[in-house]
Parts: structure tokens; C-alpha cells; sequence
């Protein structure tokens, strides 16, 4: 495996690195919030997740030319 010469900018513009993140996020979210608040569905971030999730794999197959992956 080879790092691409130009990480930083994949990083910066790529939408599947966005909505992986995104998805990090709602899971940390999904562990976090019932801590401190019970009026939330239980579930809701694990489908937020979800979704981004497959967004993300369904944008790694979309062309991104000004992400230059």
C-alpha cells in the first residue's frame, strides 16, 4: 500500500473522507448524548450513521475532480 503524493488535499476535498468523518461523529454522538438527555428516540444517531456511511461508499465511487483522487 502507497500513500498518494497528494494526501493533504484527498483529505481536505475527497466527500468520502466528510462523510466518514461525519459518521464518526454521530456514532460518538450516539454513545454520548443518552448520557444527558433522555427525550432523544433511542436509535436516531445509529441511522444517522448509518447513512452516512453508505453516502460515504457511495460517494468513494463518484468521480470528485476537485478533490484530483
Amino acid at each position: 500500500m502507497k500513500i498518494k503524493s497528494n494526501w493533504k488535499n484527498v483529505l481536505k476535498k475527497a466527500w468520502s473522507i466528510r462523510l466518514g468523518a461525519l459518521a464518526a461523529v454521530l456514532s460518538g454522538a450516539e454513545v454520548i448524548i443518552p448520557l444527558f438527555a433522555d427525550a432523544m428516540p433511542r436509535g436516531v444517531f445509529a441511522v444517522l450513521s448509518f447513512v452516512s456511511v453508505v453516502a460515504a461508499m457511495i460517494a468513494r465511487l463518484v468521480a470528485q475532480p476537485k478533490a484530483d483522487l
